[in-house]
């Protein structure tokens, strides 16, 4: 049976993800902050043996040597999905927070398994359209051949969503290096989502760990923009269960080592995302900005995701969908209650 690492089991996109690799019946190992969130799985996935479903703790992934021992199993891994990094702009200390766990987890990761997982044929890694887009001058058409050109000054500096975007930039700069310059017995695939909606996978049952992307329409649906809705900032979305979906077809599609895949579903602005609520959810019109504007610029930039669609397969859904069932999920969490 085909055996497969995934980093950061509890996250948005890894429960996503992880599902979706016990459906397809691989055997998964998954990595977790604490033995909580470990037992929290597990118990969202009852009756599965300890050989199709187990965790191990990796407290913090910028520790050298962190994933040491995590890529080492009997039967050994054959693939190794590394989505664990942070995304979330409540930090103090840039480098230490932010920069330093995605960096140093993407290489320690790799070094790990060049090192003690001779098995591992491809390793797949969660990077963003934070490493694609320009956001001082943005390019007419964002695909795979983009890079963000953020530098570390700017990455250490006072503006959050730079060292954001930098993190995950320097991250995948550093794991296409790994691989030219180290040789290992892998290849590497790298998906670039951009701004992730979608429902939250059942064991993740708390508002607080919410992906940076849902906290938007959490806030909507609670009538903390009824005055006037923030911008958009970006204005390309994915659901969460393609984003996921490409995880696994990278593994299982043969040509997909060695590329980038950019999983963007299309436009979208805050506005259509009320409009959406207003029309899937009538019940919260009260809580809705009543006249809101779209942002969304005349001369927007434009996305190609021809290599997603046809190396990978990935057919997206649309916005309705995905926004309509992100409320739902969140008024089942509670989010009204709040």
């Amino acid at each position: 049976m085909v055996k497969v690492l995934l980093t950061g089991g509890s996250g948005f996109i890894a429960a996503h993800v992880l599902d979706i690799l016990l459906e397809r019946g691989y055997d998964v190992v998954t990595t977790v902050r604490s033995e909580e969130k470990g037992q929290r799985i597990l118990e969202a996935h009852p009756n599965l043996p300890k050989e199709k479903l187990s965790y191990v703790v990796v407290e913090d992934i910028a520790k050298d040597g962190a994933f040491d021992e995590a890529v080492k199993s009997d039967p050994p891994f054959d693939y190794v999905l590394h989505t664990a990094s942070p995304f979330h702009f409540k930090f103090t200390d840039p480098v230490k927070e932010v920069l330093d766990p995605a960096i140093k987890g993407t290489t320690g990761i790799l070094k790990a398994i060049k090192a003690s997982a001779p098995t591992v044929k491809r390793v797949v890694v969660t990077s963003s359209f934070a490493a694609i887009i320009n956001a001082d001058n943005s390019v007419k058409v964002y695909d795979e051949s983009v890079w963000n050109p953020v530098t570390w000054e700017e990455a250490t500096g006072n503006d959050k969503g730079q060292t954001y975007r930098a993190s995950k930039t320097f991250a995948e700069r550093a794991a296409w290096e790994f691989v030219e310059k180290e040789k290992p017995n892998f290849d590497v695939a790298t998906i670039n989502p951009p701004l992730v909606f979608g429902p939250i996978a059942h064991h993740l049952s708390s508002l607080s760990s919410l992906n940076t992307s849902n906290e938007r329409v959490r806030d909507l649906i609670q009538g903390k923009y009824k005055d006037g809705l923030p911008p958009t900032g970006v204005y390309l979305w994915v659901d969460v269960r393609e984003v996921a979906l490409a995880h696994v077809r990278a593994i299982e599609v043969a040509e997909a080592g060695g590329k980038r895949f950019f999983t963007a579903a299309g436009h979208f602005s805050n506005k259509q995302v009320a409009d959406i609520v207003r029309e899937t959810h009538p019940e919260l019109a009260s809580k809705l900005p009543e006249n809101p504007v779209d942002d969304t610029p005349a001369d927007v930039y434009q996305y190609n995701n021809t290599l997603v669609r046809q190396v990978l397969g990935i057919q997206f859904r649309s916005l309705k969908e995905s926004v309509g069932d992100t409320v739902t999920s969140l008024i089942k969490l509670g989010a009204l209650a709040a």
